[in-house]
């Protein structure tokens, strides 16, 4: 099953599958660990809190490694604009991106 990551505006900005992390292109981008969400190569980025990927200032929880790279899922499509909800916590999909 597909589930969608959003951006504060409330735009799709990847989704995920299992323990990895998608852009709306399919291309892999990084792995999920329980709410904890790492770039492909292991370094943390931080936490998958309502359908987004935000700062919580929980530190720095190291590097989980590699692993390896799971290929292109396809895109899903695009589910549109969810609309933009107010939290605190800073979006930080983009250094999925890096």
């Amino acid at each position: 099953m597909t589930a969608y990551i959003y951006n504060k505006q409330g735009s799709a900005v990847g989704f995920y599958r299992n323990r990895y992390i998608y852009d709306m292109g399919g291309h892999p981008v990084g792995q999920l660990r329980d709410t904890h969400v790492y770039t492909l190569s292991g370094q943390y980025v931080g936490e998958l809190y309502q359908d987004m990927v935000v700062d919580k200032h929980l530190g720095n929880l190291g590097n989980i490694g590699s692993s390896g790279n799971p290929g292109n899922s396809g895109s899903p499509g695009n589910p549109g604009n969810r609309g933009s909800i107010g939290i605190s916590h800073q979006d930080v999909f983009d250094k999925l991106l890096e």
